[in-house]
């Protein structure tokens, strides 16, 4: 049976659902953070190439509309939010954002943005970092002006915070083109080591914002993404030097977050190992009920990897069929598969496990 057959009452019920997958607590206010892994329509309002509010983007959403997301359905921020019992947020930008929907959190992510500041200077106008955590004062201000500032530092205190960086840093800054201004600068292990320091400046602003409970996204396979075996592999396979990247990156990840959790006294930030979760998938896609590994079910060319995704664009009829949606991203059914196993296998979280960052108080 094709898997998107009945998508919106699919979807109606995981909705509905969604507060019986934690326990009698109330679900936690969610903020998330990053980049179009994570976004929800933010970009939307922006002047800014990097964005998903066409057709076939959201084919299986409820209302079959596009929403900014980039993917058919779900992201894995949605995914998040509904396993630990949250309401799906809204955008931070959407004009709709207000009264009691702020105490529900926001999304502040924005698609194209990456650790560093000069990562997708092409895409235009984008929500960078420094803007994101700007936005977050801002938010924390508004809230505080309905339930007072005492309430509004416990509602952030007792919040859950994802974060997805990173991958842009490669493929849309270093590896853009085959010389770059930063290939030129560093090393791929000097420019890993200098993305890690700066981005482990920007996970402790989260502290100092209130944040005490923050999931941080590592780097999925970028040598294995359609876009770059469509432009860089002669034989479809992942492409080993954005491998290598994607290695060093994650290696250098985890003692930034030990440093992080050492320096604040206690285990504010823990790790999703995405690289793990994505390789099983691409290689045993079977194993997950799952078929095709290889090919985009949205795009043009080699794997449906070239060019974005748009309305004249090859689409797959059975989106539950394949790992990933576009030149870069996952299906709504992967991204399911992957937080489902954030949750279910506490050997790809660490240093501690969703279960126990919730019981932190």
């Amino acid at each position: 049976m094709d898997f998107y057959t009945a998508s919106a009452s699919f979807l109606a019920l995981l909705l509905s659902l969604s507060h019986v997958t934690t326990a009698a607590a109330a679900p936690p206010p969610q903020f998330i953070f990053g980049d179009s892994l994570f976004e929800n329509g933010n970009n939307n309002y922006l002047a800014t190439t990097a964005r998903a509010d066409r057709h076939p983007y959201g084919v299986d959403f409820p209302n079959r509309k596009p929403t900014g997301r980039f993917s058919n359905g779900l992201n894995l921020a949605d995914f998040i939010c509904l396993k630990l019992g949250s309401d799906l947020v809204l955008p931070y930008l959407d004009p709709s954002l207000k009264g009691k929907e702020l105490l529900k959190g926001a999304n502040f992510a924005s698609s194209g943005i990456g650790i560093l500041n000069d990562t997708g200077l092409q895409f235009g106008e984008i929500i960078r970092m420094p803007h994101q955590l700007e936005l977050f004062q801002h938010y924390k201000d508004r809230v505080a002006k309905i339930i007072g500032l005492n309430a509004t530092n416990k509602l952030v205190a007792e919040g859950f915070f994802s974060i997805s960086l990173g991958g842009n840093d490669y493929v849309n800054n270093y590896y853009l083109l085959p010389v770059t201004v930063r290939s030129l600068q560093f090393s791929l292990p000097a420019y890993t080591d200098f993305i890690i320091s700066e981005f482990e400046k920007i996970l402790a602003k989260f502290y100092e914002l209130g944040a005490r409970r923050v999931l941080v996204l590592s780097s999925g396979p970028l040598g294995c993404i359609p876009m770059e075996r469509a432009l860089r592999s002669t034989n479809g396979d992942c492409v080993p030097v954005l491998q290598q990247a994607t290695q060093l990156f994650n290696d250098r990840l985890t003692p930034a977050i030990d440093r992080l959790n050492r320096r604040f006294g206690a285990p504010i930030y823990t790790i999703s190992g995405m690289f793990p979760i994505y390789m099983n998938l691409y290689t045993n896609p079977q194993a997950f009920g799952l078929g095709d590994a290889k090919n985009a079910c949205c795009g043009q060319g080699r794997y449906n990897g070239i060019g974005f995704c748009t309305s004249l664009s090859h689409l797959c009829p059975d989106r539950g069929n394949n790992v990933w949606w576009d030149q870069f991203h996952p299906t709504q059914r992967a991204a399911k598969i992957i937080v489902d196993q954030f949750f279910s296998n506490s050997s790809y979280v660490t240093p501690i496990s969703l279960k126990d960052l919730m019981k932190l108080t």
